[in-house]
């Protein structure tokens, strides 16, 4: 059983950017996951995230859904206490 488990963690050295590390970090602390858990499914929610281009006009180009563009998930849910409080920061 440990053999099965061990075969499926790799080991590497990557150069990651400071504020990255830190919000990693961070968040795994949060959490309570490794990093490397953390950097593992961001980058799998990335890798099947629709996918976002940029149109001639150089605009965001977003994938389609009865009319109104598809964002990529952020990984959370925006609630309209959220919304309320960011307009609230933004003066809005």
């Amino acid at each position: 059983m440990l053999d099965a488990v061990a075969s499926s963690i790799m080991r590497t050295t990557l150069d990651i950017d400071e504020d990255v590390l830190f919000a990693t970090k961070e968040l795994a602390a949060k959490e309570g996951k490794t990093a490397g858990k953390i950097l593992s499914e961001f980058f799998r929610r990335a890798l099947h995230a629709p996918e976002v281009g940029i149109g001639g006009s150089g605009a965001p180009h977003f994938q389609m859904k009865n009319g109104i563009p598809v964002l990529p998930s952020r990984g959370e849910v925006v609630t309209m206490e959220k919304i309320r409080r960011i307009m609230d920061e933004e003066g809005i």
